[in-house]
């Protein structure tokens, strides 16, 4: 059995961590929730009985923990990660803060589970958008090789957070009533009957901060640092469920039979490819689930060994709190 950490509970991921837990019925011992201070007294529901939050900044140990699931921002990460990892606890932390750090693992089980065991006390769980490709292109990778990806998303605003997943409903209540649009509080722009090219901010390149993540993650977590990726990113009116049309450059002649079989076998991955009877993966079928959704397999025609494929994952599951219990499952098998 095993005492869990909960950090940012009351936030959207945090929440999920505890449906998840209890889904897959992860051997919990002791609970503890932890949030800011604006939450303290809060009560949450864990297989029938009632929990009470407490404020993280009241705090000054934490031994007795053995996993702390982390999902309240980098800010808190870097504050607080390195307390509970000295205290005893294994970290596994939602947030960008650590994943590019070289002491830190950055883990997909499905893709380098074997990189966990390499952790000082703290495992980054990657980019919700990165997760979901890697999954994917795995066993491709694995079985062909691959030097070039070129991935559009089309990310759900839960991405966001809570406050982004209200900004739409309001925006979209607003419009159908013929009410005035609010001007945005958390997206860049309106987002309702709308697409934004944008998630996080620009860099000097003219890429943004989010697409730049895909490319550095997908290099650490394949150890491959000559793989090429760019990305454009962007945030679609869909609550739940990030979207992604992918094109990649194998390194040998692709069989796209074969490749069907990879992915029917592959672990975490759910075939949805028969696109003339209208079989394909979108989100709203998705939402909900753990596994990644893959279809409209086909070779590309601008690359000579290109393949293009369109991948579905739910981004607050797969993309973010699932992840991150998945690592917590193999380090508790390791024990």
């Amino acid at each position: 059995m095993v005492n869990v950490a909960i950090v940012g509970a009351t936030g959207e991921v945090g929440r999920t961590f505890l449906k998840v837990l209890e889904e897959r019925n992860f051997p919990v011992k002791e609970l503890r929730l932890f949030a800011s201070s604006k939450s303290e007294g809060k009560t949450m529901s864990f297989k029938g009985h009632e929990y009470k939050v407490e404020a993280l900044e009241k705090q000054t140990s934490f031994k007795g923990i053995d996993i702390a699931l982390f999902s309240a921002g980098s800010s808190v990460s870097k504050e607080w990660a390195h307390r509970f990892a000295q205290d005893g606890a294994v970290v596994i932390d939602n947030s960008s803060a650590w994943r590019m750090d070289d002491d830190v693992p950055l883990v997909v089980p499905e893709v380098n589970k074997e990189d966990i065991k390499k952790h000082k006390g703290i495992i980054a769980n990657p980019n919700c958008s990165t997760i979901q490709m890697l999954v994917a292109i795995k066993p491709i990778y694995d079985e062909f090789g691959i030097s070039k990806i070129i991935v559009s998303t089309y990310q759900a605003v839960s991405g966001a957070g809570a406050k982004a997943i209200e900004e739409l409903k309001i925006q979209t209540e607003n419009w159908c009533q013929k009410k005035r649009i609010e001007p945005n509080h958390v997206l860049p722009k309106r987002i309702a009957f709308n697409v934004i090219p944008q998630i996080d901010v620009f860099l000097e390149d003219g890429y943004t901060k989010e697409e730049t993540k895909m490319l550095n993650e997908t290099r650490k977590m394949l150890h491959d640092n000559d793989i090429r990726v760019s990305a454009t990113t962007v945030r679609v009116p869909v609550f739940y469920g990030h979207s992604e049309a992918i094109s990649l450059e194998l390194k040998k002649e692709p069989d796209i039979a074969k490749i069907r079989e990879l992915l029917r076998k592959a672990p975490g991955v759910i075939l949805m490819d028969e696109p003339k009877d209208g079989v394909y993966p979108i989100p709203i079928v998705v939402e909900g689930r753990d596994e990644v959704f893959v279809g409209r397999i086909r070779k590309d025609r601008a690359f000579d060994n290109g393949l293009s494929m369109w991948v579905v994952a739910d981004n607050i599951r797969k993309g973010a709190a699932t992840n991150a219990i998945q690592i917590a499952e193999v380090l508790y098998e390791g024990r």
